[in-house]
């Protein structure tokens, strides 16, 4: 069992693919695209029938270098590593950290591809998926990456410990495109394994890597800082840069639904015309004035005794 570690920093129990596997998803990819460059270049033999010998041979090499080369290159991209026969026997592309592969993995990949797999017959790439520990040819071995088997029963996931709250967002400003895979790879499986290792051990290899770390970014260490929080907080800052990157880019792709309109409020109306809605109420009629009460006056009369 190979453990890779992904962009978000958990370990995958992913097993890397073996030589019949991966021979068995590239016949499925060539029948097609082979199927495809037939199919293709006698509808292309016979629409170019009038013209010359050299205009012909341009157009088989194009033909040749876009169906052969070019879309199992657009493929790998689009479908991060997933291709046609790989998607059959459960197989995936990957960088050498666990993550998902990008258009110049799959350039790299391709590029060699035509020379392992095409003109040598696979010749070339069965040696090199046998020699190599983890069953790579030369052009994953160039491009940095690794076929690995996706329909395996998935193992515990260690996340990497979260950095000291003191340190969050203190390093939003470091830049980490100079920083290599192999690093990142190597910073996370210490930290998931940091509690396993002995303290003087770890303590040393928490430093080595910081020093690697620091050389590649640039940025001098903080003072002050230990060398194992200082990678946990690097770590979460490009967790936190991926997950922002991602939200974006969903929130681009996702479409706006539309508002709808307010609908208007009609005028009421009354017998003498129409009469704003907003119109305020007539004011009440003041009641009348209504003096003290007085005494009855006499009449200078007295009662009878």
């Amino acid at each position: 069992m190979s453990d890779l570690v992904t962009g978000d920093a958990v370990v995958l129990g992913l097993r890397p693919a073996r030589l019949p596997s991966r021979a068995l998803a590239i016949l499925l990819d060539l029948a097609v695209y082979v199927t495809a460059y037939v199919l293709i270049g006698v509808g292309l033999t016979l629409a170019t029938a009038s013209l010359d010998q050299a205009a012909q041979a341009a157009i088989a090499v194009a033909s040749f270098l876009l169906l052969l080369v070019g879309i199992p290159i657009a493929v790998e991209t689009l479908s991060h590593g997933r291709s046609l026969g790989k998607l059959a026997c459960g197989l995936r592309v990957v960088r050498d950290d666990g993550g998902p592969i990008r258009f110049r993995h799959a350039l790299v990949r391709g590029a060699l591809g035509v020379v392992e797999l095409l003109l040598t017959f696979g010749t070339v790439a069965a040696i090199a998926s046998l020699v190599s520990a983890r069953g790579r040819r030369l052009g994953d071995v160039f491009a940095g990456t690794l076929v690995v088997r996706e329909r395996v029963p998935g193992t515990r996931v260690m996340p990497v410990p979260a950095p000291p709250p003191w340190l969050a967002g203190r390093f939003t400003q470091l830049d980490l495109s100079a920083v290599p895979d192999g690093l990142w790879l190597a910073i996370r499986q210490y930290l998931t394994r940091m509690n396993q290792l002995d303290p003087q051990v770890g303590a040393a290899m928490a430093a080595r890597l910081a020093d690697d770390l620091v050389a590649r970014t640039g940025a001098p260490p903080p003072a002050g800082v230990p060398a194992a929080a200082y990678l946990m907080a690097v770590v979460h800052e490009r967790q936190s840069r991926d997950a922002a990157r991602a939200f974006h880019a969903a929130a681009a792709a996702s479409p706006v639904p539309p508002v709808a309109p307010v609908p208007s409020i009609p005028p009421v109306t009354s017998g003498f015309g129409p009469v704003p809605a907003s119109a305020p109420a007539p004011a009440p009629a003041p009641a009348p004035y209504v003096g003290p009460a007085q005494a009855p006056r006499s009449g200078g009369f007295a009662p009878p005794a």
